[in-house]
């Protein structure tokens, strides 16, 4: 019996188990074989075959945006529209074959945005080209998943199980589980939550499973049996999706209404170029970027370069940014905007800059 024939039974056994105190054991127990499974079904085949056209592509820019859909969903046009890279668009399904790189220039960051070909259902478990696209998404900071809003929301369900069964989990939070392994001393088990979901017993069924009978297990929030199972596996990430219907010109405004008001949701028409730049600003937003100008003494500060960090950086990864060996000689910095009670403020090492701040570093 092949993996696939072990995953498919498992999955059966699980479907028509009814859910209730009395089988949780037993479902947190195949949930657990289950993702042992899929864990050994993504690892690389030994034997090499034949090498094939690359398809990863180096990282480069500011941030990394994965564009994944079914076949013929726009995600072509939408490369084309969006970057000065031209991808072949056609009427016809799989125009795409591999992973075609282009950058959009936005607010003085470089995004680079990948067209991956055409997922298809079974990408998982390997038909078509779904393990590299899907172990391409993994790099990215966000993805972005196309659907064609005349189809419903089949599309979007079945991506999201593909995904979900590779360890990709869309606009969820990692779980907050402590979980070490230990080299003896059996399982110490405790929470600081009350759990409805999870027990002692059944955290033990689970470690047992995968041959781990020493560990300290701390839940931090009432999570699941299948958040547990994620922490143990280790392998899991956790990247904001956004949602983008294309197509909606072919449906009715109602319909358009109500896609668009649904959570991480963005409505666009590629062929009649509608609500682009909307879709821009919520990419801005999902990938937590923002600008900081730099500022010589005596000098205006230079607009035209911005450094591009992520939310939350300090002013001493801005000094890192722009030389490694700046921090050791810093002595303060001056920052001008809206991180600053006045401006300028003299600041620290440790000081959050925010979105178009103006900073000038003063050395030892």
């Amino acid at each position: 019996m092949g993996i696939l024939e072990k995953i498919a039974e498992i999955e059966r056994e699980i479907s028509r188990t009814q859910k209730n105190k009395a089988t949780e054991y037993h479902l947190g127990l195949l949930k657990a074989k289950l993702a042992k499974y899929r864990a050994q079904l993504l690892e690389p085949s030994k034997s090499a075959g034949a090498k094939g056209e690359g398809f990863d592509v180096m990282k480069s820019g500011d941030a990394r945006v994965a564009l994944i859909g079914f076949p013929s969903v726009g995600k072509s046009t939408f490369l084309s529209l969006m970057t000065k890279t031209e991808s072949e668009a056609a009427s016809y399904e799989f125009t795409t074959l591999t992973c075609i790189p282009g950058v959009i220039e936005y607010k003085g960051a470089n995004i680079q945005l990948l067209d991956l070909p055409g997922i298809i259902e079974g990408a998982a478990q390997g038909k078509g080209r779904g393990r590299q696209v899907i172990a391409v998404a993994r790099t990215a900071d966000v993805v972005i998943m196309m659907l064609d809003a005349t189809k419903g929301d089949v599309q979007r369900e079945l991506l999201e199980k593909e995904l979900e069964s590779v360890g990709i989990r869309l606009n969820r939070p990692k779980p907050n589980i402590y979980f070490k392994p230990k080299k003896g001393g059996g399982l110490s088990y405790n929470s600081t939550v009350p759990l409805t979901q999870c027990s002692e017993k059944l955290v033990q069924l689970i470690l047992h499973e995968y041959k781990i009978f020493n560990a300290e297990v701390l839940f931090r929030e009432d999570c699941s049996p299948d958040d547990f199972i994620d922490v143990i596996v280790g392998n899991r990430v956790y990247m904001p999706c956004l949602y983008v219907y294309n197509k909606v010109d072919q449906i009715s405004i109602e319909e358009v209404d109500r896609l668009a008001h649904r959570p991480n949701s963005v409505v666009i028409s590629c062929g009649m170029k509608l609500n682009l730049d909307y879709l821009l600003e919520q990419l801005w937003e999902y990938l937590a970027l923002i600008c900081i100008y730099t500022k010589k003494r005596g000098e205006r500060p230079d607009f035209g370069d911005p450094i591009i960090m992520r939310r939350a950086a300090s002013v001493k990864h801005v000094c890192h940014r722009i030389h490694r060996t700046l921090a050791s000689q810093f002595k303060y910095a001056l920052v001008w905007g809206t991180s600053t009670k006045y401006s300028p403020q003299r600041v620290g090492l440790t000081h959050i800059m925010e979105h178009e701040d103006v900073i000038q570093i003063v050395k030892k």
